[in-house]
């Protein structure tokens, strides 16, 4: 297929242009900057200068481009900064709801019948879910009135208007929280050795993750096999703490040992990490990637993954 890709630079966007290309897809890598176009061709791709947000400067750029299938990995992750509540014009959450109204309208342009969107599995709501693992059948879209609420709508809202519009098969993908290069292994280490605090003391909530790798692979095998009108979750085969996490990027990365703060604290400095560390837990199964994709990760836990490099 040709491929028009959203978030090219990004910590899954490198992998993915890699995994694309070797299983023979042809990829055309939407970037803010013409800077960026030396890394785009290096992993294999063509560069196509635009900003996703700006509808009619996208639309532009993209006259005479045709593509097969649009996929969109448009995040903000790498310039944001914890803050006490997430705004409803967070860059990463407009990128899900603005963005994405963009890119399908930019997929009529281009001529793509296939479309598939970056979710995560965060949707599911800020709270404890308790020891059973979620699946897809689960409720997607809980809300508590709490400081994570923009996090849950915008992933919800770009769900729907995938599943929504016309011309177009859907597919999105509920990615765990991504470790691995420039993921939030590496941003958590460059905080250790800074001697920056990162976590509650104590256990800390329970998670799912997802290695980079893994995470483009997937992305590739939905491309290919994905069901229209389904969401996917796409996370490891082992739910951990985030005292294990911190653990293991401390052992893989050879920082510091890690700072941690009460759970009272974390809430009072910066709520909406107080509200993911330390309320929430969720286990997630991957079963239906499993049998439906034929996804299964290259890495089964973040040891696996961190001790691999």
């Amino acid at each position: 297929m040709q491929v028009l890709l959203a978030g090219a630079t990004g910590a899954i966007g490198r992998p993915l242009i890699r995994a694309l290309v070797a299983n023979g897809h042809s990829v055309s890598a939407i970037v803010r900057s013409p800077a960026a176009h030396p890394l785009v061709r290096e992993l294999g791709a063509e560069p196509i200068t635009a900003d996703v947000l700006d509808r009619d400067g996208l639309l532009g750029a993209l006259d005479g481009v045709r593509a097969d299938a649009v996929v969109h990995q448009a995040t903000a992750l790498r310039s944001a900064k914890p803050q006490r509540r997430i705004p409803a014009d967070d860059p990463t959450g407009l990128l899900r709801t603005v963005g994405t109204a963009h890119l399908l309208a930019a997929a009529e342009v281009v001529g793509a019948r296939r479309f598939l969107t970056q979710s995560l599995i965060l949707g599911y709501g800020y709270h404890d879910h308790g020891e059973r693992p979620l699946t897809e059948r689960d409720r997607f879209g809980v809300y508590d009135g709490g400081v994570a609420d923009e996090v849950v709508r915008a992933c919800v809202d770009g769900e729907q208007q995938v599943f929504a519009a016309a011309g177009v098969d859907g597919i999105a993908l509920r990615y765990g929280l991504f470790y691995g290069p420039g993921a939030f292994s590496d941003l958590f280490a460059g905080l250790m050795r800074k001697h920056v605090p990162v976590g509650p003391l104590g256990p800390g909530g329970v998670n799912s993750w997802v290695h980079v790798a893994d995470a483009a692979a997937a992305t590739v095998a939905a491309l290919e096999h994905g069901t229209p009108g389904r969401a996917y979750n796409i996370a490891d085969d082992t739910p951990i703490t985030w005292r294990e996490f911190f653990t293991e990027v401390s052992r893989s990365h050879g920082t510091p040992r890690p700072i941690r703060l009460p759970a009272w604290a974390i809430r009072l400095a910066v709520p909406y990490l107080g509200a993911l560390m330390a309320d929430t837990s969720m286990r997630i199964s991957s079963a239906l990637a499993h049998d439906a994709l034929g996804w299964r990760p290259q890495y089964s836990s973040v040891a696996e993954g961190l001790a691999a490099g």
